[in-house]
C-alpha cells in the first residue's frame, strides 16, 4: 500500500505479471473510486464544458462520453479528464491527484446559468476490465438487466448492478473491453458490489488489480498519466493530444495560446521500445549518439512484449517512428527506437 492523491492505494495484491496478465487473458477489477467526479447542470452547461474544455463537447448526445481535456491560461494541461452527457447535464471525471485543483478552475470560470457539484468523495467508481468482463457482468451471472454487448466504446447507459443504481460505461485505461461503474456510495453497497463482482467472476480466476499493474496496461496502450506524460509544463500538441484539440470549434480557454504553440513545437511526445535488456524508468535521460535529446516520462518492462518499453519527450527530430535513441540508465547508453502507438494491440 501506498500514499496516492490523499488516498491509501494498493500497488499489487499478489504480482504486477500476475495482475497484467489476469486483464489481458481474462479479467481484472479495480478500485478507482478515488477518481474525481464533478457534475455540470444548468440551462448554460454546455457552452461552460465548451469554452473550458478542448474537445466539442456538442458533438455528445446523451449516453456518449468524450475524451478531453482541461488547460491553463497558456494552454498547458491541467489535465485530462472525460465528460459523459447524462440526460440532465454532465459528468466530468478527474484525475484524483488534480480534483480541487480542477474544480477551483472550473468554478473560476463560470458565468450564466452553470451549477458545479464536486461528488467525488459520495461516488464509487469500479472497472472491471478484460475478455471475461461482460462475461463477468453478464445477465447470466445475475448482476444485470443491462445488455452489456450492446454498448459501444465511449458510450454508457444508465441502470442497476446488482440492484445499484448505476452509470455502466465501456470505458477503462487498459485497451480491453471493459466497463467502468458508478455509483453514489449508500450504506454497504459498495462492499456489496464488490463480493458479488467477485463471485460471479470466480469462474474465469477474476482477480484484483494494483496500481502496478495499471501502469503496466495503460502504459502499453500508449495511454498517458498525468504527473507523468502530462502535467503544467506540457500543451496538448507536443503530447500528441491534437486529435482532441478542436481549434476550430470557436474559442475556448487558452485557444490563443495554443495556436501560438503549434506554430512552434520543439518536441513530441513518442512511444519507444529498447533494443536491449534494459528497463527505462521516469526521469531518464534520452540521447542521440552525441547529445541529450529529451527524457523519458514513463517507462517499464511489459509483461505482454517481454521487453522495456517507454515513452518520452525528444526533439521533433527525432519523433519519427524507427528513430535511433539512447536511454540513459545508470550511466549506460541504452539502445532503443521510436515506435508507433500503441505498443500492443487495443481490443476495445
Amino acid at each position: 500500500m501506498v500514499e496516492f492523491a490523499g488516498f491509501e492505494m494498493p500497488v499489487q495484491y499478489s504480482s504486477i505479471v500476475t495482475e497484467h496478465k489476469a486483464v489481458r487473458e481474462s479479467v481484472g477489477i479495480f478500485d478507482v473510486s478515488h477518481m474525481g467526479e464533478f457534475f455540470v447542470r444548468g440551462k448554460d452547461a454546455e457552452a461552460f464544458i465548451q469554452r473550458n474544455t478542448l474537445n466539442d463537447v456538442t458533438k455528445l448526445t446523451y449516453g456518449r462520453a468524450q475524451y478531453t481535456a482541461l488547460v491553463n491560461e497558456n494552454g498547458l494541461l491541467l489535465d485530462d479528464l472525460i465528460v459523459y452527457k447524462l440526460k440532465d447535464g454532465f459528468m466530468i471525471v478527474a484525475n484524483a491527484s488534480n480534483i480541487d485543483k480542477d474544480f477551483k478552475a472550473f468554478s473560476s470560470r463560470i458565468t450564466g446559468d452553470v451549477k458545479l457539484e464536486d461528488a467525488s468523495d459520495r461516488t464509487a467508481l469500479l472497472s472491471i476490465q478484460g475478455p471475461k468482463a461482460a462475461a463477468t457482468l453478464s445477465r447470466k451471472a445475475g448482476l444485470t438487466e443491462v445488455d452489456l454487448n450492446a454498448i459501444q466504446y465511449y458510450h454508457f447507459v444508465e441502470g442497476k448492478i446488482a440492484g445499484v443504481d448505476a452509470i455502466i460505461s465501456r470505458t477503462g485505461y487498459t485497451g480491453e473491453v471493459g466497463f467502468e461503474i458508478f455509483f453514489e456510495v449508500k450504506g454497504n453497497n459498495y462492499e456489496k458490489l464488490w463480493n458479488l463482482i467477485f463471485d460471479a467472476g470466480k469462474e474465469f480466476g477474476i482477480l484484483p488489480i494494483g496500481l502496478g499493474a495499471r501502469d503496466t496496461l495503460r502504459l502499453e496502450m500508449g495511454y498517458c498519466l498525468y504527473g507523468n506524460d502530462i502535467d503544467e509544463t506540457t500543451n496538448p500538441i507536443e503530447a500528441g493530444l491534437g486529435w482532441i484539440t478542436k481549434i476550430d470549434k470557436g474559442d475556448f480557454f487558452g485557444k490563443d495560446a495554443i495556436v501560438k504553440a503549434k506554430q512552434n513545437i520543439t518536441r513530441k511526445l513518442v512511444g519507444f521500445r529498447m533494443e536491449e535488456s534494459a528497463i527505462p524508468r521516469h526521469g531518464y535521460g534520452i540521447h542521440s549518439e552525441s547529445e541529450k535529446i529529451g527524457g523519458v516520462t514513463s517507462g517499464t518492462f511489459s509483461p505482454s512484449l517481454e521487453v522495456g518499453i517507454g515513452m518520452g519527450y525528444v526533439e521533433t527530430s527525432y519523433a519519427a517512428e524507427n528513430s535511433q535513441i539512447f536511454v540513459d540508465i545508470r550511466g549506460k547508453k541504452a539502445r532503443a527506437h521510436v515506435v508507433k502507438l500503441p505498443f500492443v494491440a487495443k481490443k476495445n
